[in-house]
């Protein structure tokens, strides 16, 4: 066999030979309308991996015979954005329809990547198709968004993938010359997750591990072959929790080195990086916190970066912010405070607020006593005075512990020094 994978080897040109998305290309469909009648406008095609939208793009594109190029947000920038527009300029010529950029993943585009399309696609310089497996809503700004249709295209479902595995066994040249034997389906199926490309895959896996001209499927087969073989990062599947897992539990472990890799696996297995970013927001609060409160400050600078900066450069952004977390003291203070003062209120209810710590915005309020006897810290010496803040109920409570780090034992002393030990534990 060659070193085309099946999927590329099966790639449809033809609409005729598309599987699944028949809303789109079925009868009256919207594109099979757009290739038919030559009238073509930009447009986003949303929808999970693996369900043909790079394929019906250059289908489009083939069947319009127009100019096509190609980008992909992950390692192309505003300056590749430009280079293509002006080719697609050099293209035009008087009436001849203009070329189309496809730009695939387009939702990893930053804002000022998304920018720099506005004019071309608003002046017809380019006719552009986008691919995202993000809703476009939150991904894509307004005006680009305003200027292109949304189409959504769905799972194939079990019937298509049928007819895929078919097709790949009757049309591939080189399994036509196979004895393919298929008993069962079911894991074959379940594995693909209604993901044309990864069912070919598999298929690939299967076949190329019994290099026999007779070859037998069945889910026990398919179930060994894929726990042997693949060693991948499935954003969509279990992989995707056990490797962020592991990338929060590297970093939280004090181990840079370990992170790192498990950021390279994500990055590699094509992770949105703003997920990676928010996780890092998390864990700089959650397992940092107090320890070094600058930690949440470079996680959240480290997300509007990867904002702006988009891909492949948030890459070395994320691995600075990484790296930074994972060298840090660590202190889980903050989160267990916040943990125990929801498991208090749980317990106790709604205990009044005291008098002098409520509102008095009536004259009535004042009557009553509300906010009589509260003292102003900032008139006091050192912006403190001693007076009960929590409910009478709970007088004393301690929620907030400080752990053992240089800036928490600092706290510590501070508390000591204005709390004595009204909130140390017995």
């Amino acid at each position: 066999m060659g070193n085309t994978p099946l999927a590329e080897r099966l790639r449809p040109k033809d609409l005729n030979d598309f599987i699944g998305q028949k809303h789109l290309v079925g009868h009256n469909g919207i594109v099979r309308t757009m290739i038919d009648t030559g009238k073509l406008s930009s447009f986003i095609l949303w929808g999970p991996p693996g369900v043909g939208k790079t394929t019906l793009a250059r289908i489009v594109a083939n069947k319009l015979n127009r100019p096509f190029h190609s980008l992909s947000a992950v390692n192309s920038g505003v300056k590749d954005v430009r280079e293509v527009i002006e080719k697609a300029k050099s293209q035009r010529f008087f009436s001849h329809p203009s070329p189309i950029l496809f730009i695939d993943e387009i939702h990893r585009f930053s804002k000022s990547q998304q920018d720099s399309l506005l004019g071309a696609v608003e002046e017809g310089v380019v006719t552009l198709i986008g691919a995202t497996t993000e809703n476009p809503s939150f991904e894509v700004i307004p005006p680009l968004l305003s200027r292109c249709q949304v189409y959504i295209l769905k799972s194939l479902d079990e019937e298509e993938l049928h007819s895929l595995l078919e097709r790949a066994i009757k049309i591939d040249v080189d399994y036509k010359e196979k004895n393919i034997i298929i008993e069962e389906t079911e894991a074959l199926f379940r594995y693909s997750g209604g993901d044309a490309r990864k069912l070919l895959n598999i298929l690939d896996i299967i076949v190329s591990s019994q290099p026999d001209d007779e070859v037998l499927i069945n889910n026990t087969i398919v179930t060994n072959r894929l726990q042997e073989n693949i060693a991948r990062y499935d954003k969509s599947g279990e992989q995707h929790y056990d490797i962020i897992s592991a990338f929060i539990k590297s970093i939280r472990g004090s181990d840079p080195n370990a992170a790192v890799y498990w950021l390279a696996r994500m990055i590699e297995g094509g992770e949105d990086p703003k997920f990676i970013a928010r996780r890092l927001i998390i864990l700089a609060s959650e397992d940092i916190g107090l320890a070094n409160p600058n930690a949440l400050l470079l996680a959240t600078t480290c997300f509007q970066a990867v904002q702006m900066i988009g891909w492949p450069e948030s890459k070395i952004i994320l691995s600075q912010t990484a790296i930074y977390l994972a060298t840090s003291p660590k202190s889980n203070s903050a989160y267990m405070a916040i943990n125990q003062a929801e498991a208090l209120v749980k317990e106790s209810g709604d205990l009044s607020v005291p008098l002098h710590l409520r509102n008095a915005p009536t004259k009535l309020m004042k009557q009553l006593g509300y906010g009589k006897d509260y003292k102003y810290s900032h008139s006091y010496a050192n912006n403190f005075v001693d007076q009960e803040f929590l409910p009478e109920e709970l007088s004393g409570t301690t929620l907030y512990s400080p752990q053992d780090n240089r800036k928490e034992k600092e706290i510590d002393t501070l508390m000591d020094k204005l709390w004595g030990m009204k909130y140390k534990n017995e």
